[in-house]
């Protein structure tokens, strides 16, 4: 388990719980030291990340209030930028646009990827910073996957702040029909 998951999820809350229920010990070990890991994203990250077709990606109003959204478009529609970054085409949707706006008041965010058929999920916590078309349209348009009938509106790239991988245990195995 890397450090950096370990800083931002093991808040005093979290470590109550795990304290009451006899975890805090074993995970305190994650919180030493002073290497931090677990913020870059190494080989097999950038792997699983271009080859999802689908991630849920959570934001933060500027009222508070969290919000879960499904995005999602062909395999390999998230590029790895580098060790600390990707980004994806955000397509034209329900044009309520509550995580773009969510987006431009607090960057924070967090995403969980899944592979039904393996069983892996990742989390990945991050910044988000959002590209439009009219800031820079090659490079929107350069992340558009060839052949999608989409309409981009904008990019978005996160910036990797921990990555972790989670445990497959209550994932349930499933199938993509591919039409």
């Amino acid at each position: 388990m890397p450090k950096a998951f370990a800083q931002i999820a093991f808040t005093p809350a979290a470590q109550t719980f795990q304290d009451r229920y006899g975890t805090k010990e074993a995970y305190a070990k994650f919180l030493e030291g002073e290497e931090l890991s677990g913020h870059t994203i190494d080989p097999d990250h950038a792997a699983f990340i271009e080859s999802m077709d689908g991630f849920y990606l959570s934001t933060i109003s500027e009222t508070g209030w969290p919000y879960v959204q499904f995005k999602g478009g062909p395999r390999g529609f998230l590029r790895v930028q580098d060790n600390r970054h990707f980004a994806y085409t955000d397509y034209r949707g329900n044009r309520q646009y509550l995580s773009a706006g969510n987006i431009s008041q607090n960057a924070r965010v967090s995403l969980i990827l899944v592979n039904y058929e393996t069983q892996e999920r990742l989390k990945i916590w991050g910044e988000a910073r959002i590209v439009s078309m009219e800031d820079d349209p090659d490079f929107v348009l350069e992340l558009m996957p060839k052949d999608y009938k989409a309409e981009p509106e904008r990019a978005i790239i996160i910036k990797t702040l921990a990555l972790e991988w989670d445990c497959p245990r209550h994932i349930p195995q499933r199938s993509t029909v591919v039409s």
